[in-house]
């Protein structure tokens, strides 16, 4: 932990009905990540940036932002706060297309101060998705924190946080570090694949580039690609194809159907073309899930075999 004043600050004014903790959320894996936390009404985030290691502090006072950069990636930060907040996120014709839905019509507006956040950074998130592959979140979230830990290095602020894993360390890593993690040699050759062509995957203009770079890389498929730039490009319509859960969330929000496949559930979310990613995040937003039926998915420890 180094510094304790900002070194960059800015004020943000969003919009009267925004909502921070809502819009922030996707960025923290857990109220337990060791590379973000939300403190009240703060979200404190460690990220390495294209200048340098940083630390963003968010806070919600007096309907403004407050946006504070710790660290020699400060600048970055600050700059960039009003699109990690989910400011630059799009709703242009979202509210018609909601309108033509009940379920989706209430979730729009009960969730109104709602924004996607485009923290414009790939990486992070590709940690996380991998090791979201084909696991509970309990397993993921073991294998994520554990590997910030075991590349442990302190972010810059007045927080204890830990900033993500150096690609070019993880890239360097042999598969079997990964394996007292909980992570079997699939992930983590996938994990290291994606770490050494990270420069090029930051460098992706747009989602949709980041979508086909993230695609040529083995191991990475829809779901991970999905996962990856909804967060780091804020694409409102990208969607988690080969979710073990979403298929039948949006099936039984949409159309009182307690199963479906991706086919079904890309059917049901069609009229929401532009927005279907949005549509998912309310789903998730307002903690709607399907009936579940029969045991759950049983949390499993590679570490073991």
């Amino acid at each position: 932990m180094t510094g304790t004043a900002p070194t960059a600050s800015r004020t943000l004014r969003p919009p009267p009905d925004y909502r921070l903790v809502a819009s922030i959320r996707p960025i923290t894996f857990s109220p337990y990540d060791p590379c973000a936390r939300i403190t009240g009404d703060t979200l404190w985030w460690a990220a390495r940036t294209p200048i340098g290691p940083a630390t963003l502090a968010l806070q919600s006072t007096g309907g403004e932002l407050r946006a504070d950069g710790y660290g020699p990636g400060a600048g970055w930060m600050v700059e960039h706060a009003d699109a990690i907040a989910g400011l630059h996120d799009d709703l242009t014709g979202f509210a018609d297309l909601a309108r033509s839905h009940p379920v989706v019509a209430r979730l729009a507006a009960q969730h109104a101060g709602l924004r996607l956040p485009a923290t414009g950074l790939v990486f992070p998130r590709v940690l996380r998705a991998v090791f979201e592959q084909k696991v509970t979140g309990k397993e993921a979230y073991r294998a994520y924190a554990a590997t910030v830990r075991h590349f442990a290095e302190p972010a810059p602020g007045p927080v204890s946080l830990l900033l993500p894993p150096e690609p070019a360390a993880v890239a360097a890593a042999p598969y079997w570090v990964f394996h007292p993690f909980g992570v079997e040699q699939r992930r983590a050759e996938t994990l290291r694949r994606a770490a050494a062509v990270a420069d090029r995957l930051e460098r992706s203009a747009d989602s949709s580039t980041a979508t086909r770079a993230l695609l040529s890389i083995n191991g990475i498929g829809p779901w991970t690609a999905a996962e990856v730039v909804r967060v780091a490009y804020g694409d409102a319509d990208a969607v988690s194809v080969g979710d073990y859960h979403v298929p039948n969330t949006v099936a039984w929000a949409l159309a009182g159907e307690a199963r479906a496949d991706d086919a079904r559930m890309l059917e049901l979310l069609e009229p929401f073309r532009g927005h279907r990613g949005r549509v998912c995040r309310l789903l998730e937003a307002a903690g709607i899930h399907a009936p579940r039926f029969g045991p759950r998915m049983p949390i499993r420890s590679f570490a073991r075999y």
